[in-house]
């Protein structure tokens, strides 16, 4: 199974917090399931960060590349064709930066691990 990681989870994978589930912890660590984290979980958690919203993530901005490499999490880049789905997926949800998770799970048939159940009114795969 391929993943993809919300920014949240990349965070708790990150800092082995307690409130990474079972069942995400396991497929994470699955060598046959790879792992992704969008180049906009970066975007997001620095902005979290920048505003004091997220001072877990103090590591991952202060060198994402180093971070994400060490645990063996690929990046995937935001496309023009990930953008127009993010803005076209049809729910009131107005947080762009689960838009484009939803967009780039959708479009890259990822299932997306995250605790946020407002993924499963968007028909994304979710893991938790």
């Amino acid at each position: 199974m391929r993943l993809l990681l919300d920014t949240h989870t990349i965070v708790w994978v990150m800092n082995d917090n307690r409130r990474l589930s079972r069942a995400a912890r396991a497929a994470i660590s699955l060598p046959s399931n790879p792992v992704f984290a969008s180049a906009a979980s970066i975007w997001e958690a620095a902005t979290k960060f920048r505003l004091g919203k997220f001072p877990d993530a103090a590591l991952l901005v202060d060198n994402p590349t180093r971070i994400l490499a060490a645990l063996e999490i690929e990046v995937i880049s935001v496309s023009v064709e990930h953008a127009r789905l993010g803005g076209l997926l049809p729910h009131s949800h107005k947080d762009p930066f689960d838009r484009m998770l939803a967009a780039q799970a959708l479009l890259e048939g990822l299932a997306l691990v995250s605790a946020d159940t407002i993924f499963d009114d968007l028909a994304v795969a979710r893991l938790w």
